[in-house]
């Protein structure tokens, strides 16, 4: 058992040196793998150092919702915990990797996408072949791999058996409803939907399962079924994380638009080129005349939009007061999730307060 207190004042990430921790756990893991690639042939090593790259950046919120939600009900300050958290990066990382495959995003947290990477690599060796499609298959056995290290950290990561299979169900629930999220994204950025209310809907739904409850919801679950929660608790984290799952996405995607590449790590606007359905552009498209609707109809979704395009479609977005709309949704679903985390019975320690942080540091952030 470890004793480490968290900082006074420190970032709601840092309590207990978690992120620290996480990074130590993911550099071990990954370590070991390159070791079994380089088994295979040292040429396949290439794979797990694209991963060690991938998984060296990002907020680590993922694995901070799973160990608080697990030290909120009761579970000890261990490195098992940890290292069970660790593993939801790794989800992380695949999911990254295979939606900006299916996006076809050059840059992910400033540095080229992982098919990217390989794809540069064909061209500086001079291989044979195309470049995009080496790319490609590269991208996809990295994120593969991803998924396959998952499992295998969770499952190794020194939480007892009983822990874990009360962890399971959650865990596996997780994996799906995100790739069934996933798609149905996808699916919304071809039907040829035309009423905006409809979008909406579906563009909610879409938040929900791709992100909302993978996000915080689950991890929280996941964490506090290990360490034994009852039904009480679990329903009390499930309301807390899906309504501040809500407002993470719905802040991600207001930064999708007018984020500071510098701090999102993507270049502005890449959410317009993309046509993402967000509720943000259905909202926008429920408050336009005919004209700004026709204009968005227009640019939104091609990939050669310019910068001058791309601020035609910010203008829009705010003339039609899309964005104080969702500033008010996301305003709505954290005083949501603070009330639930309010009646929460937790045990005794820090988890309270480092949830609490937590929730500021997913709805008000910049990147």
């Amino acid at each position: 058992m470890t004793s480490l207190a968290p900082s006074a004042g420190s970032h709601p990430l840092q309590a207990e040196h978690l992120r620290e921790r996480v990074d130590t756990a993911l550099q071990d893991f990954l370590a070991r793998r390159s070791l079994e690639l380089a088994d295979v042939s040292p040429e396949c090593v290439e794979i797990a150092d694209t991963v060690s790259v991938m998984t060296s950046a990002g907020k680590r919120l993922r694995p901070a919702f799973l160990y608080w939600g697990w030290r909120g009900a009761g579970g000890e300050n261990c490195e098992a915990a940890v290292k069970a958290a660790s593993a939801l990066e790794l989800f992380q990382a695949a999911a990254l990797i295979h939606d900006d495959l299916i996006d076809a995003s050059d840059l992910r947290r400033g540095m080229p996408a992982v098919h990217k990477r390989f794809e540069s690599k064909h061209r500086e060796q001079g291989w044979n072949g195309a470049p995009e499609a080496f790319g490609l298959a590269g991208a996809v056995l990295a994120g593969d791999l991803c998924l396959v290290w998952t499992e295998e950290l969770f499952s190794a990561s020194g939480l007892s058996a009983e822990q874990l299979a009360r962890a399971r169900p959650m865990f596996d629930t997780m994996r799906t409803e995100l790739l069934g999220g996933q798609y149905l994204d996808v699916l919304s950025q071809v039907l040829p939907e035309k009423d905006p209310a409809v979008m909406a809907e579906r563009a909610l739904r879409v938040i929900r399962f791709k992100s909302a409850k993978y996000s915080v919801e689950h991890p929280l679950l996941i964490g506090a079924s290990a360490a034994g929660a009852d039904d009480k608790l679990l329903a009390v984290y499930s309301e807390f994380g899906l309504a501040l799952g809500e407002a993470f996405q719905l802040r991600d995607d207001v930064l999708g638009v007018f984020g500071d590449p510098a701090t999102t790590g993507k270049p502005a606007g890449d959410d317009l080129r993309e046509g993402k359905r967000t509720v943000l552009v259905a909202r926008t498209l429920q408050n336009s005349t005919p004209a700004q609707a026709a204009t968005v109809h227009r640019l939104l979704g091609d990939p050669a939009l310019d910068e001058a395009g791309v601020d035609t479609l910010r203008q829009i977005i705010v003339e039609t007061g899309a964005v104080t709309q969702i500033e008010q949704m996301i305003t709505s679903a954290t005083a949501q999730a603070e009330s639930a985390l309010a009646g929460a019975d937790l045990a005794p320690g820090p988890a309270r307060d480092v949830l609490a942080g937590l929730v500021v540091a997913a709805t008000a952030r910049k990147q």
